[in-house]
């Protein structure tokens, strides 16, 4: 799979989960025009035209929903909000110690879903 929003997950995963591919089993999807990332066969961070969201629970979306840039996933613009994911600005992925905890969050959170 090759396209730019693939390409962003995975640079920004590089960035802060360098071994995550030795410890989990990672593979991509395409997801209604946008790429949906799975470790161990569950979902847990989407990329498309909203920017990059993530899957996690309700305590820390409670938490960095107060932050200013952050918003609901939609896929479409008419679309139901998926509740489980917050879509992050850049400067929270730019911010690589937060990413890093965001993306462990996300990780144990889409794991415990099973």
């Amino acid at each position: 799979m090759e396209n730019k929003y693939f390409n962003k997950i995975t640079k920004l995963l590089k960035q802060v989960r360098t071994k995550i591919t030795v410890t989990h089993q990672l593979e991509f999807k395409n997801c209604f025009g946008a790429v949906a990332g799975y470790v161990d066969g569950h979902i847990f961070i989407s990329c498309g035209k909203f920017g990059l969201a993530l899957k996690l629970p309700s305590e820390t979306l409670d938490s960095i929903f107060k932050e200013k840039g952050v918003k609901h996933l939609k896929y479409f613009p008419n679309g139901h909000i998926k509740k489980e994911y917050a879509v992050l600005p850049k400067r929270m992925t730019k911010n690589k110690r937060q990413f890093k905890e965001l993306i462990d969050k996300s990780i144990k959170y889409a794991l415990l879903s099973q």
